[in-house]
């Protein structure tokens, strides 16, 4: 589930209900996830999907064991921060960027400032 969509969906993952963060992706965004989930205080579980077809890649399915957790809502509301302590943006999440706001600083204290 990416910040497209806003549906809460639960699975279980490694036995645990949990709060589907996204599923499909790669071990290395399962890595950065998982990082960033452990940093804000969740407790993560991930695991290997099943394959259909052999040929295909290995994909992830990751989740937190918090079942009322809901990522569009903890990012758009800037619950989550990163790991200087930074609050996480949409692009920040999708890992389209390094950045957050406060690293290129607020809109309103940049207009502020001209």
């Amino acid at each position: 589930m990416s910040l497209q969509k806003g549906k809460h969906i639960i699975k279980e993952i490694e036995g645990t209900r949990c709060t589907l963060l996204e599923s499909g992706i790669s071990k290395e965004r399962t890595e950065f996830l998982k990082k960033l989930m452990e940093h804000n205080g969740f407790v993560v579980k991930a695991e290997l999907e099943v394959k259909k077809d052999e040929t295909l890649p290995d994909t992830y399915v990751i989740g937190v064991t918090d079942i009322s957790f809901n990522p569009v809502i903890a990012v758009y509301q800037r619950i989550l921060r990163n790991f200087k302590n930074q609050i996480i943006t949409p692009q920040y999440w999708n890992q389209e960027t390094e950045e957050t706001e406060e690293s290129k600083g607020w809109y309103w204290k940049i207009s502020q400032q001209k």
